[in-house]
């Protein structure tokens, strides 16, 4: 242990060093930062923090605590400052070419480097063994792999190690000082508008629920499709790079004190993000909205076990938890959206006969329909998993079909629901075949339409593998009914014209 006049002498020397830099006196300490100049000048200042702290801790300064008090101030507010202005040279928004969809080969798997030696300053044996230290600290963290990554997870370098390396030379100081909040605070403010930034850049507006609710659905579509893309890019690169650069810079200094600076950092902006997918999962529901929910639905579960990961910290639950939320809300609404969607078909009122028996635009619109939910078989099979409510809700009901699921044993809840749709179409059309005045026509018209549906049936692999062969047969069989009716119907009034007393002729005929 050295002697106390040499402690004396190393605390009045730090104490000089403290206060040549001390901006509220200082024109020089005002206009130059010291992490922008040598390197010789950067290690003497943080020698000199170490010195006070160590003085302060030390019983043989007796009568200098209220000097080394004041002198840790000082130096506080100094390298926070240093702190803020090495992060804000470093805020530009993540490089457009590192904004693309991530593949297996593009993980990062870059560690961490400390700067090159090439400032002229001979460490002490105190110094080199912190500097070594530092280095161990960074390369088992690094390689290690404390931080897991998947196959569509690639972390970027948001920082040259340089800065990665002062920037944790200063928060090691400032936490040790007891300065943890100020340093969260002031990194947590300025990586935040870095993110702000890369979110402008991917078109990630700041719309709250009700302002994404107000918007008409064209609008709401464009917008779906821009944020499937870049929540994949915020999630998988993003926010997982701005997570690996607090490990980098905190990670061992406190108590999981990368883990608050993450959250400061990205809490808002993740909240931000899944909003929109929260918004679109609450907002009313219309058929037109079904195949963007599942275009979310798929986005955010191919996403979850990545978010899981990035946010695996006890203090990002909350982001676990709201995706899982939005999740669950999407799924209940693309089953609330089927089930309105049947009633809807059930009680499509138009009345007016569509000329000349042909194909009736709700026959062409809801079998392009149940297409292109047979297009999702996967999710949407993973999503309904009860059968149509066919009996107690409608039991004693005349204006609904009678349809006994008993003879469709075997068949998936999605697929009976798909036939379901069929039968209540037909129903439908049945009804809206009554309005002709011609039944020949009637007939014609059941006979265009089932014969539509069941070329369209044949003509999807995906919506013929739904429709079982035994019920495909029974729609065959009331085509060629309904066009059995319509040849009789025709033929009856031929025959009709064609009798004695159907043929009105004036005058006789002549040989």
């Amino acid at each position: 242990m050295e002697s106390p006049e040499n402690d004396t002498v190393s605390f009045e020397s730090a104490e000089k060093i403290i206060l040549r830099w001390d901006s509220t006196v200082s024109e020089e300490a005002r206009e130059k930062m010291i992490f922008n100049g040598d390197r010789y000048e950067i290690d003497r200042y943080l020698q000199a923090v170490d010195e006070i702290q160590r003085s302060m801790e030390s019983a043989t300064i007796l009568d200098g605590q209220d000097k080394a008090s004041s002198a840790i101030q000082i130096a506080m507010a100094r390298l926070e400052d240093e702190f803020r202005s090495i992060l804000i040279a470093h805020t530009n928004a993540i490089e457009a070419d590192s904004l693309a969809d991530p593949s297996p080969s593009s993980v990062n798997t870059r560690e961490f480097q400390l700067p090159e030696d090439d400032y002229q300053y001979t460490p002490t044996a105190t110094d080199d063994d912190s500097f070594s230290k530092e280095f161990e600290h960074q390369e088992s963290s690094t390689s290690s792999g404390s931080y897991r990554s998947t196959n569509s997870i690639r972390e970027v370098e948001l920082m040259p190690s340089e800065a990665i390396y002062d920037l944790r030379s200063i928060a090691e100081r400032m936490i040790s000082a007891g300065y943890l909040r100020e340093c969260i605070q002031v990194y947590g403010s300025v990586r935040k508008s870095a993110v702000d930034s890369s979110f402008r850049k991917l078109g990630i507006e700041k719309l709250s629920i009700g302002d994404i609710q107000r918007l008409d659905w064209e609008t709401l579509e464009t917008k779906i499709r821009r944020w499937i893309k870049a929540a994949k890019l915020c999630v998988r690169i993003l926010f997982a790079s701005e997570k690996k650069l607090c490990e980098q810079i905190f990670d061992g200094l406190g108590t999981a004190t990368d883990d608050a600076c993450f959250m400061e950092t990205i809490k808002g902006p993740a909240i931000q993000l899944f909003n929109f997918a929260e918004a679109i999962s609450i907002s009313r529901r219309s058929p037109e909205k079904l195949f963007k929910i599942l275009d979310l639905h798929d986005a955010l579960s191919d996403l979850l076990p990545d978010i899981e990961i990035v946010f695996e910290s006890k203090s990002s639950e909350s982001i676990r938890v709201q995706a899982v939320e939005i999740l669950s809300r999407l799924g209940e609404a693309a089953r609330g959206i089927l089930s309105e969607f049947e009633n809807a078909v059930l009680r499509e009122p138009s009345k007016v006969p569509v000329p000349g028996g042909t194909i009736h635009p709700l026959t062409r619109y809801v079998m392009n329909y149940i297409s292109l939910i047979s297009d999702y078989k996967q999710t949407m099979g993973e999503l309904i998993v009860s059968q149509p409510s066919t009996g107690s809700r409608y039991s004693s009901d005349p204006n609904t079909p009678d349809m006994d699921f008993g003879e469709l044993e075997g068949q998936t809840p999605l697929s009976l629901h798909l036939i379901w749709i069929i039968v209540i179409l037909q129903f439908n059309l049945e009804g809206k075949s009554k309005h002709y005045r011609d039944t020949s026509l009637a007939h014609l018209f059941m006979m265009n339409n089932v014969h539509y549906i069941v070329q369209k049936i044949k003509g999807s692999p995906e919506l013929a593998e739904m429709i079982v062969d035994d019920y495909l047969r029974k729609l065959t069989g009331k085509f060629r009914q309904a066009a059995t009716s319509y040849q009789r119907a025709t033929w009856v009034r031929v025959l009709h014209c064609l009798r004695d007393e159907g043929l009105h002729v004036s005058g006789s005929f002549s040989s």
